[in-house]
């Protein structure tokens, strides 16, 4: 998923301009979890885990209802909740002044856990559009993030009853080539720091602050890009470019380079589709199966999309389904995923701000359907496999969903209903994710106002949900 690059930033430039049972089984930890994976409860990674399944094993509100919300001054991409359960936000101001006067510049904020309210602000220089919206959240609860060609590491302290956000550490990376702006960012399981620039130069970062880099698509006439987040692996990264999934790893003593342990490449489609960011696949890559042994992403055919899913230790294509049969052809949207079932959102037709996107769509426009289809990764007693799907609907998501594994429901912000009707009222809606069906929907809002623009909100062990919109900052609890 590509979620809110252009997304919180050139997005709010137009918003303004306009004003657990045997069904769910959990998913396999990482045989090799991070220290991150170890930390004390909270959300730390947009895409929830190391492997990127987009799931939590807690429970969602069972009254839902808004309990706060706050006008922060912008619209949080990406939201994290610290060990101590502060909520912090990756948001991007309408308004900087930190760094001279600028629009839509990207900055750190914390709220208050009951309020919903801003309780402090550190803005970043605005080098590039993609360095303030991906960042995790590290095991001392400091926000990991590209600045520029720098990694930050910034902290939150309350001091004499204020709270505070501060720099304690900077890592200024060497040169990398170009002036390409860093695209993601991720942790692996040994606490190592992978990233990735647009134009594919990836790099990994060791405790001791060693950097080794290496350049993606060398052989690929015009280069790839990257335009997806990264997902951390027990000893490396996986990245997916606009033409091809790679297996990356490192070793861990320094003088080892960085090793392509496979790529593969995939049906990258004519041009961009209508409700996508960039022209290529715009999921990230989600592992899962027994031992995270297997690897879905969702390519960009023209027709229409296939799930793909491969070996992740060879690369190997394990099986391949086409992704929607009523959804609309395209997704911009990562896979959910827990035990062997996954879960495909399609966006296809989402109306991103003109601004947001990179190039010319085909065709320029499309009606927005929406689609979410289930899809089960079945053995055979040859020891083959097959995707089988299991439901589709029309269920229009408009924020990065979450699955829940504990309550078996999918939670995100939802704008008019299957039909489309009523398209300015935007709802937080929960779907069974055993079939498919509606089960509680809770008005919210109103577009523009409140325009989920696909950002990443996050459901919290207390039940809670925190999803911002294009100007508000919603708390959804019992």
């Amino acid at each position: 998923m590509k979620v809110f690059k252009f997304r919180a930033t050139a997005a709010l430039t137009s918003v303004i301009a306009v004003t657990s049972s045997l069904l769910f089984p959990s998913a396999v930890a990482n045989s090799n979890p991070s220290a991150l994976e170890q930390a004390p409860t909270g959300t730390r990674l947009m895409h929830r885990d190391l492997s990127s399944t987009d799931s939590v094993n807690w429970s969602g509100p069972t009254n839902p209802k808004v309990s706060a919300w706050s006008v922060p001054g912008g619209s949080c991409s990406t939201m994290f909740q610290g060990s101590d359960g502060m909520p912090i936000g990756l948001c991007s101001r309408y308004l900087g002044v930190e760094h001279g006067v600028n629009v839509v510049v990207p900055s750190i904020t914390i709220f208050d856990p009951t309020t919903a309210q801003p309780l402090a602000v550190k803005e970043l220089h605005k080098d590039g559009l993609l360095g303030g919206v991906y960042g995790f959240l590290d095991e001392n609860n400091r926000v990991v993030i590209a600045e520029g060609h720098s990694i930050v590491k910034i902290g939150y302290h309350k001091e004499a009853g204020n709270w505070t956000l501060t720099e304690e550490d900077r890592i200024v990376l060497p040169d990398l080539g170009s002036e390409a702006p860093i695209a993601g960012l991720t942790p692996d399981g040994l606490g190592r720091i992978w990233f990735a620039t647009k134009d594919a130069t990836v790099g990994v970062i060791d405790s001791a602050g060693r950097i080794r880099l290496h350049r993606l698509g060398k052989a690929t006439n015009g280069g790839e890009e990257i335009t997806n987040g990264l997902t951390g692996r027990p000893q490396g990264a996986s990245v997916l470019t606009s033409h091809a999934l790679y297996e990356l790893s490192a070793p861990e003593s320094p003088e080892g380079e960085i090793n392509e342990a496979w790529r593969h490449s995939y049906d990258r489609g004519s041009a961009r589709k209508p409700g996508q960011l960039a022209w290529g696949s715009g999921t990230t890559p989600t592992f899962f199966g027994p031992n995270n042994s297997r690897v879905a992403i969702i390519d960009n055919a023209d027709d229409s999309p296939n799930l793909i899913v491969l070996d992740a230790a060879s690369g190997q294509l394990t099986c391949s389904i086409k992704a929607f049969e009523i959804g609309g052809p395209g997704t911009e949207n990562s896979i959910m995923a827990s035990g062997n079932s996954l879960w495909l959102p399609s966006t296809y037709g989402f109306r991103y701000p003109p601004f947001a996107v990179d190039g010319p769509s085909v065709p320029a426009e499309a009606t927005y359907v929406g689609g979410l289809a289930k899809v089960d990764l079945v053995s055979n007693p040859d020891g083959s496999e097959n995707c089988v799907r299991r439901w589709e609907n029309k269920t229009r998501i408009a924020t990065l969903p979450v699955l829940s594994t504990t309550d078996h429901r999918i939670w995100a912000f939802t704008t008019g209903d299957s039909e489309g009707g009523n398209e300015r009222e935007v709802s937080l809606l929960s779907v069974d994710a055993q079939t498919g069906q509606e089960i509680s929907r809770t008005p919210l809002g109103v577009q523009p106002i409140d325009a989920p623009l696909q950002l990443t909100g996050m459901l919290t062990p207390q039940g809670d949900i925190w999803q911002a919109t294009a100007t508000r900052l919603f708390k959804v609890s019992n």
